[in-house]
C-alpha cells in the first residue's frame, strides 16, 4: 500500500508508474481539484508503515518510576554496526567513535502544572504548553504583567467564565497568579495570566508550578524531581518535557569526554507535550506530529559544518533539530529563503537532495550576509522509516514507549533493528522511558 500526500489537492485519479530513481511514483490528474494542477506532474509517495509493528510488550515493572543515583550510574546499552553488548553510563567516553562530537540540547524544562480552584472548590488543573501572546519564549517568561499561554486544562467543564486565583510568596510578599479563560486558538485553550509583586511569570510558575512529569510515571511529582527532571547544563527555559537522554550526564562524565577528545557543542529545541503521543492512527502516515520550536547559532552551524560525519545526537529531540536544520538548508537553496516553519513531509518532497554541507554552507552564509546570529524555526518534522539521516551519524537515546514517533525516529536510523535492541534491553532488566537507562546507537 502507498499513501500520497498532495497539498490542496481534491480528488484525484493516480496511476503507479516507475520512477527510474529507485522508488515508485504516481501520474496525478485532477478530478474535483480544489485547485488547477499542472499535468503531468509526479509526486513522490511514502510506504505505509503500520504502527502495530512498532509494538512491543513493556512490562510495568521496567518502567523507571525514579532515576538513577547517581546520575551516571544509570547502565548503557551498545548498539554498533548490528552488534549488540551492555556497560555502564559513566564509561560513555569508551564506546564513543575516535573525534565523536556530541550536540546537546540545552532546552531546561519550566514547572508548568499548575492547579487551581473555582469558587465552589473544584480543582482545575492547567497545563501551560507553549507561549501564544508573545509567541517567544524568552519574551513570555520574562513578562512582569501578563501574558498569554495556550494551554491543557483538566475538568475545564467545572471551569466557569470566573478568574482562578493562586497565592504564592515573593522575596517575603504575597503575590497572587490569576488566569483567565479567552478565545481558544484551534484545539487547545487560550488562558491570559496576571500576577501581582513585579516579579516575572518564570518567577511566579517556579513559586506556583511542579514539575510536568511523564504520564506514563504515574505518580505526583516530588521535590527531588525539580532537579532530577533536569539536565545539568539546562539553559534555556521552554520545554515541557525533559530531553532525557541528557539526564545521565555528569561532571565526571563531561571530564570524561574532554579527555578522550569527544567534542561538544550546543542547540535549542523546547521539548512539546506532544511528544509523549501515541500514534492512534493505523498507520504512522497518518499521524498528526507535534511542532517544536528551536534555535540554532552561526557559531553551531559552522561548528556542526567542521565536524560533519562525527555527529553523534544525544538524544531525539536534538536528532530532530539536526535533521530538521538540513532540510532549512535544502529549502533556502531551492526556494533561495528560509522557511518559518517546517512541515511533517517537507523533508520528503525535496528530490535531488543537496550534501549537509552545502546545505550548512547556505544557512551560513545567509545569516552573515543578512547580519544575524541565529535561525528560530518551529519544526513538525516526521522521522521514520524509510527516513535517511543526513547529519546525524550517531544517537543516545533511552528506551521509548511502544508505538512512539520517537521509536520510530530509532527504527528508521538502525534499518528497522530496534527490535533486536529492544529485546535485549528486555531480556537483560534494563530500565525503561524517562527516567531508565540509556542506549548508544551506531548504526
Amino acid at each position: 500500500m502507498l499513501i500520497l500526500r498532495i497539498r490542496g489537492a481534491g480528488e484525484i485519479n493516480i496511476t503507479q508508474i516507475p520512477s527510474g530513481r529507485g522508488h515508485n511514483c504516481i501520474v496525478v490528474s485532477p478530478l474535483f481539484a480544489k485547485k488547477p494542477l499542472p499535468l503531468p506532474k509526479i509526486y513522490a509517495v511514502l510506504p505505509s508503515v503500520y504502527i502495530q509493528d512498532y509494538a512491543y510488550n513493556l512490562p510495568d515493572q521496567q518502567i523507571a518510576r525514579y532515576p538513577a543515583s547517581p546520575r551516571d550510574a544509570s547502565r548503557l546499552l551498545i548498539y554498533r554496526h548490528g552488534e549488540i553488548s551492555g556497560g555502564n553510563f559513566l564509561n560513555l567516553a569508551n564506546h564513543l567513535p575516535q573525534g565523536a562530537m556530541l550536540v546537546f540540547n540545552n532546552t531546561r524544562v519550566i514547572p508548568a502544572r499548575l492547579t487551581f480552584r473555582t469558587h465552589s472548590g473544584a480543582v482545575i488543573e492547567i497545563f501551560c504548553l507553549a507561549p501564544y501572546a508573545p509567541s517567544g519564549y524568552e519574551q513570555s517568561l520574562q513578562s512582569t504583567q501578563s501574558c498569554v499561554w495556550t494551554c491543557l486544562a483538566g475538568n475545564q467543564k467545572r471551569w466557569r467564565d470566573e478568574p482562578l486565583h493562586c497565592g504564592f510568596a515573593f522575596n517575603g510578599s504575597p503575590c497572587t497568579l490569576t488566569a483567565r479563560r479567552v478565545q481558544a486558538p484551534v484545539g487547545n485553550a487560550a488562558v491570559e495570566f496576571g500576577w501581582t509583586g513585579g516579579c516575572t511569570f518564570a518567577e511566579a510558575l517556579e513559586c506556583c508550578g511542579v514539575t510536568p512529569l511523564p504520564p506514563y510515571l504515574r505518580r505526583p511529582a516530588e521535590s527531588a524531581d525539580c532537579a532530577a527532571y533536569q539536565t545539568i547544563y539546562a539553559r534555556h527555559r521552554g520545554s515541557v518535557a525533559a530531553p532525557t537522554a541528557g539526564l545521565h550526564f555528569t561532571e565526571r562524565v563531561f571530564n570524561s569526554l574532554k579527555i578522550n577528545n569527544i567534542h561538544t557543542a550546543e542547540i535549542t529545541l523546547h521539548v512539546g507535550a506532544g511528544t509523549f503521543l501515541p500514534v492512534k492512527t493505523p498507520t504512522a502516515n497518518a499521524h498528526p506530529m507535534h511542532s517544536e520550536r528551536f534555535v540554532a547559532g552561526l557559531e553551531f552551524l559552522e561548528k556542526l559544518r567542521a565536524n560533519l560525519g562525527s555527529i553523534i545526537a544525544v538524544g531525539t529531540t536534538s536528532a530532530r533539530t539536526l535533521e530538521s536544520i538540513h532540510w532549512l538548508g535544502c529549502m533556502l537553496l531551492k526556494y533561495n529563503r528560509i522557511p518559518l516553519h517546517l512541515a511533517q513531509w517537507d523533508a520528503y518532497d525535496i528530490d535531488p537532495v543537496p550534501a549537509a554541507e552545502h546545505t550548512l554552507d547556505a544557512l551560513a552564509g545567509y545569516l552573515k550576509v543578512n547580519g544575524l546570529r541565529q535561525i528560530e524555526c518551529s519544526t513538525s518534522l516526521m522521522i521514520m522509516p524509510p527516513y535517511r539521516f543526513r547529519v546525524v551519524n550517531g544517537l543516545i537515546t533511552n528506551f521509548h514507549q511502544p508505538q512512539s514517533t520517537l521509536l520510530l525516529l530509532v527504527g528508521a536510523l538502525t534499518g528497522g533493528n530496534w527490535r533486536g535492541i529492544y529485546h535485549y534491553a528486555l531480556e537483560q532488566g534494563f530500565r525503561f522511558l524517562s527516567y531508565g537507562d540509556c542506549s548508544l546507537i551506531i548504526p
